[in-house]
């Protein structure tokens, strides 16, 4: 399993993240919504917003899966967020090298398939994801993931 890459000006992400004010709080119906949206549309059984802080991956929203936090280092979101400009997606985490060994792969909840665009504040600081996983895998078309033809 390959580390999460380090990011430039991480002290500056983290603070911004921390001015929201939303690590640890409770579900929210606005947030459980949009992850059933993007499962639904995406035909996948798991959807979440996750936010990396310093220590770990932790779900404001999840659809699909009971756990609420990851260790950040085992995270898929921590890649997404290294390049906030792009959707990050694995067709088969089994085959990428980044992914292959981890924990979230080959244990529960067995990610093979994930796609996750990067949440960016208005200082381009790229905060978590809004992510969709399946168990096997699979892929999204342009026009599904970004509504362009």
């Amino acid at each position: 399993m390959q580390a999460s890459p380090s990011l430039p000006e991480e002290t500056d992400r983290l603070n911004a993240l921390k001015q929201y004010d939303i690590l640890d709080t409770l579900p929210e119906r606005d947030y459980d919504e949009l992850t059933q949206l993007a499962a639904q549309i995406c035909g996948t059984p798991i959807a979440l917003i996750s936010l990396i802080d310093d220590k770990r991956q932790w779900f404001k929203s999840s659809h699909g899966l009971e756990i609420r936090e990851t260790p950040r280092e085992f995270a898929f979101c921590s890649h997404a967020i290294a390049n906030p400009l792009e959707t990050l997606i694995v067709p088969d985490s089994r085959l990428d090298e980044r992914f292959a060994h981890n924990p979230l792969v080959t244990g529960d909840p067995n990610v093979v398939f994930y796609a996750g665009a990067p949440l960016v504040d208005e200082h381009g600081f790229a905060l978590g994801s809004l992510c969709v996983i399946d168990n096997s895998p699979n892929e999204l078309t342009k026009r599904l993931w970004t509504g362009s033809p």
